[in-house]
């Protein structure tokens, strides 16, 4: 006789605080959603209900503490069930690495604080797909299980729906994936879906989960899908459908887990779309997230070194604002116009908040450097809104590095400087370039390359009128009206169009591009809707710009710049290529006037190689991919590598603010803008529909040929210093406690980076969080020469670890999880 399968009937209803509303109206919906789950708890004495995401729940806490007791006392009571362990339901491609485990460290330790549990099941129904190293990430905040609904079977072949899911460093969930729906409306739907699930579960010969509930606007469950469950249940005798929670239904698979099917993929793809539509928020978030990382070193760097007070509320309160911007809707570029209107006043006030904390720690630990020479007094003269001596003695200028590795990095700063010395007095070369400003003489401003300690500063001074020796600079550095050479390549740039037409590599005698490079090309997108759903690749050309104007803006001892403006309709696009003299890289700052509508815009790069393998940065990881030509998500970087004759070659494409990449063969493609019509589910289309990337944006990225794997050439550093840039301070003449050169960490070998340096949510200590980034193994040694700290670690391939480092030097350091707690 067959066993009887058990069906777990998981009540829940899936909220969406923003879509086709905005937040308001979504924070009401909650408080009427939990009302109404309380209720049902009263009628029915064995319904269950599960919840996800922190963010609701201090809501409730805030605005209705007499209801958050009520859920509070079903919670203890097991009926109210947590969930998730995020701070909403986030879009799981776009946030980085470390916004995933703020999600998990804060949400996590406020159900800790607040119910005295944690969730033990991730809890992301409706978001889109999936990356690749979730699964660790959970595993080490707590959450054993996860629960999910998209890809579709369509977008991805699954063993079944219950699985193990493998990240690439080991680390293994249980994931379930739910059929049909997370939700179910009226009675009739409710016995349909649930025949459909039962035929499920005995087809593949396991329990499964039915989530029933309504949803998206909230709702939950209903007094009539309570009664057909009850139906149900009279009808098969009470055994097979039981009022359950993703925790209990994983619990009882215990005994047959080992023997479940084991996926070591990311899970796509739903709604590719959604990699690239609206710019904005895209562009946002990656901002928001780095400017509060920094905030946060530079803020642990002046409590350690000064006793500054640590702004650790404050941050939390804008991680908070970045997180629910996460939200999978909001993120993903599918909701409606005025939804964004929101995100760009939440995202302002976290950066603010950030780019205020620090600053405050960069001046005072500024200030505390001796800037004193022998020769300085007191300054006598004004000139250009700045203070000297009349020998001109030099202005200090403090430049601060927040990665944990030493950076060559360009610093532009503002005013017309004749020399730059290090803090030793050695000159460093550099070059006057024009400024922002365009009165007078205070338009220019003067660059030059710092070379900065890990997560350290260093002072330099420019002298006005002083000239310091300095040698003509060595090696080749020379441009024409189209074309840019120094001693590693050569760029050139094609008349009429102003496509790359060459980027040859010097040093490896290799053409980098097979055909032109950086093409902009205009793809039609009027079959898809703002997701496009079931659509998988973007490649209907209809056009390019061209029609370019080629003008050689720099020229200097540092760098050369050559601006491209190109015209397709009424759209304009200003690529700055510049090169630097020391660099085989080619830098390019972007500018974007669009104005098509439901159309693409990508720029091509062909890779001259064969037998291609496309790499993209995902959330703390990579992952390699087929070149076939479907839209991926990507994060800071995306790599081809492939043979370049019995020699292995690549190119890779770092950015600051893109999110969405193609590559078929060798071409890679880089999705820039996305008119999509907002919030467009193949709806009406009429004169009151709005496009979404209409007007101008700007970005940055850059082309970095290696010989060899992307691993050897640094392009995960590479991508950071692209994207987290040196902070500077100009300072006067003062005595203090702080040399003018300091390190603050040190992390070996190279292939471990630290990402994350706070103070311990607890106190008492710094949390220092690290990652292994090429995909081998690697015995670290960690040096924390301000807290007189170091210790050694072995981190596996991919892995991501945690260290707390007590502020009591009698007590080790040690490894934690990501919720800051021991194992």
């Amino acid at each position: 006789m067959n066993k009887v399968r058990k069906i777990h009937m998981i009540g829940n209803a899936h909220i969406d605080p923003v879509w086709q509303w905005r937040w308001q109206e979504g924070y009401a919906e909650i408080k009427a959603t939990f009302q109404s789950a309380l209720g049902r708890m009263k009628e029915f004495p064995d319904f269950v209900f599960t919840s996800a995401c922190a963010s609701y729940y201090k809501w409730i806490e805030e605005n209705e503490p007499e209801m958050f007791q009520e859920i509070k006392d079903r919670i203890q009571e097991g009926r109210w069930v947590i969930a998730g362990g995020m701070w909403i339901q986030p879009d799981c491609n776009i946030p980085s690495g470390e916004s995933f485990v703020r999600h998990t460290l804060y949400s996590q330790r406020y159900f800790l604080e607040k119910f005295g549990r944690i969730a033990k099941a991730g809890y992301n129904v409706d978001s889109f797909g999936h990356n690749g190293m979730l699964p660790q990430i959970l595993k080490k905040s707590g959450l054993d299980y996860y629960v999910f609904h998209r890809p579709g079977d369509h977008e991805k072949d699954l063993p079944g729906n219950v699985f193990w899911w493998e990240s690439s460093d080991g680390s293994r969930v249980l994931a379930f994936k739910i059929p049909f729906g997370y939700g179910s409306g009226g009675r009739q739907e409710l016995g349909a879906r649930l025949a459909d699930v039962m035929e499920l579960a005995e087809k593949q010969e396991i329990d499964f989960m039915f989530f029933y509930g309504v949803g998206n606007h909230g709702g939950g469950p209903t007094i009539a899908n309570l009664k057909e469950i009850y139906r149900h249940r009279e009808l098969e005798g009470g055994e097979a459908y039981l009022f359950s929670s993703p925790e209990q239904y994983f619990e009882s698979l215990k005994e047959r887990a080992h023997s479940l099917p084991v996926v070591k993929d990311d899970l796509q793809h739903h709604a590719s779309g959604c990699y690239s539509a609206h710019w904005e928020i895209k562009a946002n978030n990656r901002k928001a997230e780095h400017i509060l990382i920094n905030a946060e070193k530079l803020s642990a760097m002046a409590y350690g070194l000064l006793n500054y007070p640590y702004p650790g509320k404050e941050l939390q309160a804008a991680w908070e604002k970045v997180m629910f911007n996460q939200f999978h809707d909001i993120m993903g570029g599918c909701s409606i116009k005025e939804a964004y209107d929101d995100a760009r006043d939440f995202h302002g006030w976290a950066i603010h908040t950030a780019d205020w904390a620090l600053n405050g720690a960069v001046q005072k630990i500024s200030w505390a450097i001796d800037t004193m020479k022998e020769d300085i007094q007191y300054l006598s003269k004004e000139r250009d809104g700045r203070f000297w001596e009349q020998e001109d003695k030099g202005n200090p200028l403090v430049v601060f590095n927040p990665l944990s590795w030493e950076v060559s990095a360009p610093v532009r700063i503002n005013g017309q400087f004749s020399s730059i010395t290090d803090e030793a007095g050695n000159p460093v070369q550099s070059q006057i370039i024009r400024g922002p400003q365009t009165d007078g003489t205070s338009k220019w401003n003067t660059l030059f390359k710092a070379l900065v300690p890990a997560m350290g500063y260093r002072v330099y001074w420019a002298y006005l009128d002083k000239k310091v020796g300095i040698s003509e600079p060595e090696g080749l550095l020379q441009a024409d009206e189209k074309s840019i050479e120094n001693e590693y390549i050569r760029l050139e740039i094609e008349e009429h169009t102003g496509y790359i037409k060459r980027l040859y590599d010097k040093r490896n005698n290799i053409e980098v591009l097979k055909g032109k490079g950086a093409v902009p090309l205009i793809i039609d997108i009027r079959h898809c809707d703002t997701w496009a759903h079931n659509v998988f690749t973007f490649n209907d050309v209809i056009g390019r710009f061209t029609d370019a104007r080629i003008e050689r803006m720099e020229n200097g001892p540092l760098r050369s710049m050559l601006r491209v403006t190109s015209r397709y309709n009424q759209s304009i696009l200003r690529q700055d290529f510049i090169v630097y003299r020391d660099s085989a890289e080619v830098h390019v700052r972007v500018k974007l006037d669009w104005r098509e509508k439901l159309c693409m815009l990508k720029l091509a790069f062909p890779v001259n190689v064969s037998h291609p393998a496309a790499a993209y940065e995902i959330p703390y990881g990579f992952i390699d991919r087929p070149a076939n030509g479907e839209e991926e998500p990507g994060q800071q970087w995306i790599d081809v590598t492939g043979k370049h004759g019995d020699r292995e070659y690549g190119l890779s494409l770092i950015n600051n603010s893109k999110y969405s990449f193609s590559v078929h063969d060798s071409e890679m493609r880089m999705t820039v803008a996305n008119s999509s019509i907002y919030n467009d589910h193949y709806g009406d289309r009429d004169e009151w529909c709005e496009f979404m990337d209409q007007g101008i944006q700007e970005f940055e990225y850059k082309l970095v040929p290696h010989a060899g794997s992307w691993q050897s050439a640094n392009i995960v550093k590479k991508a950071f210093e692209f994207n987290v840039q040196p902070v500077t301070i100009m300072e006067t003449y003062h005595e203090g406690p702080l040399p003018p050169v300091m390190e603050g960490l040190h992390v070996s070998p190279g292939n471990v980076i630290a990402t994350v340096f706070k103070r311990a949510e607890e106190g008492r200590g710094y949390i220092l969080r690290c990652y292994e980034t090429a995909g081998k193994e690697a015995e670290t040694v960690f040096s924390l020469p301000m807290l007189n700290r170091s210790w050694k670690s072995r981190l596996g391939r991919c892995e991501i670890k945690t260290f707390f480092i007590p502020d009591d030097l009698t007590e080790e350091v040690s490894e934690v999880n990501l919720l800051e707690l021991n194992e």
